[in-house]
């Protein structure tokens, strides 16, 4: 998906449109009696979903419709539930619903898939309101069978968006939020390709692009590792199921919300960074489930984010994901070989003498692989999103890889 940006160097746009949706993410405050009657209605969804889960076990698939008669004789059987807002109970079915077709599709794939697993208390955290029973206005969510809860409207949405969906969930350290999903007809862009940049992530620098510019690596949990090793022994201290183990629990939790949140934090303001300054970024397409099997590693690389980052800037300007095959260890000036471990830190070429950092070098052979792959030009040359799409599905398909 491609969204215009600002700063960025446009040139005239197409007469095709793209229906397009946009999330608004808002933080809810709901009072006591209202934090209750969500909690209810949290309990609800949780009890149908697990009825719904009992079902297909016992009976095995069930389709779409058949799911909804049984949400049907459900609520004859259990009147209460007529408390509750009958759309978003119907939503339920369309999750369970999605859920089995993409268990199956796993299946065909050859993947190893399980079956359906029952929700847990306090596991099942979202509450969808589709099409009906929700409106915004005056700073407050009103909300079918719930009541008006006051929002957080921080950031306006265009009266001519029409509100497709409203999703409200709940954070483990017991935050509510709404997250507002709109439809909208984005023309898409010419965009002239006169800048762009090879990004290679790392853990040590998290990213050190083409143009020799170097992002240290924040390591948010290794930072915030003593305060959560504190709570964790508070935690296995208490007895559980006391009052004092709950607190202690949800302490935990938040600290955990506050490295998640630092980590977006950062991923926001460098992926908008390198959006504004470039028109296409290009990145190494990396195995993380083969790269993660390095023990010593692996916590680093889950905390770095390298697919949050990659997905950020995704919609915020045109990425493209080379293959990372030779990267780090072809000569970026003469392509000869120099074979080096996770040791080694510099690029020592013994042909051409260039010695340069290994990230730095393999930055600049990104680079050069994604301007092969479309084969583009020096000079200038404009190029539409869809056409850049259509060419980069020509080359997978010539080179045998997919690109996800």
């Amino acid at each position: 998906m491609v969204k215009p940006a600002q700063n960025k160097i446009l040139k005239c746009c197409t007469n095709h449109s793209a229906p397009l949706q946009r999330t608004f993410k808002f933080r809810l405050y709901p009072h006591h009696n209202q934090q209750k009657t969500l909690y209810d209605t949290l309990g609800a969804c949780r009890w149908v979903y697990n009825q719904m889960i009992e079902k297909i076990r016992k009976e095995g698939f069930q389709s779409r419709n058949d799911l909804n008669y049984f949400l049907t004789e459900l609520k004859e059987s259990e009147p209460w539930l007529y408390d509750h807002h009958s759309k978003m109970l119907q939503m339920i079915s369309t999750q369970v619903h999605g859920t089995q077709k993409s268990l199956i599709q796993l299946r065909k794939n050859g993947h190893r898939a399980g079956t359906l697993k029952f929700a847990r208390f306090q596991e099942y955290n979202t509450i969808v309101y589709n099409q009906s029973g929700f409106c915004i206005k005056d700073g407050f969510l009103q909300l079918s069978k719930i009541g008006r809860i006051k929002i957080i409207h921080h950031r306006p949405i265009p009266e001519n968006h029409i509100i497709k969906q409203v999703t409200v969930s709940k954070s483990k350290s017991g935050k509510w939020h709404a997250c507002v999903v709109v439809d909208i007809d984005a023309i898409l862009p010419k965009i002239i390709l006169t800048k762009s940049v090879g990004i290679d992530v790392g853990i040590r620098n998290f990213a050190y692009d083409s143009d020799g510019y170097q992002t240290p690596n924040p390591l948010n949990l290794q930072k915030m590792l003593k305060p959560l090793i504190r709570a964790q022994r508070k935690v296995s201290r208490r007895q559980k199921g006391s009052n004092n183990y709950k607190k202690a629990v949800r302490f935990y939790q938040i600290i955990h919300e506050r490295i998640k949140n630092r980590r977006k934090d950062f991923l926001h303001k460098l992926s908008t960074q390198y959006s504004k300054k470039y028109d296409t970024v290009f990145l190494e397409k990396l195995q993380k489930l083969n790269m993660i099997q390095n023990h010593r590693i692996a916590g680093n690389i889950l905390d770095s984010g390298w697919g949050i980052f990659t997905n950020m800037l995704d919609y915020k300007c045109m990425v493209v994901e080379v293959p990372a095959k030779n990267t780090t260890v072809n000569c970026s000036r003469c392509g000869n070989s120099v074979q080096k471990t996770l040791a080694v830190r510099t690029h020592r070429c013994d042909v051409c003498g260039l010695i340069l950092d290994r990230d730095h070098n393999a930055s600049i052979n990104i680079l050069k692989k994604g301007l092969e792959i479309f084969k583009l030009p020096q000079e200038l040359r404009e190029v539409t999103p869809v056409e850049i799409s259509m060419r980069s599905r020509k080359q997978e398909d010539a080179t045998g890889q997919v690109r996800q």
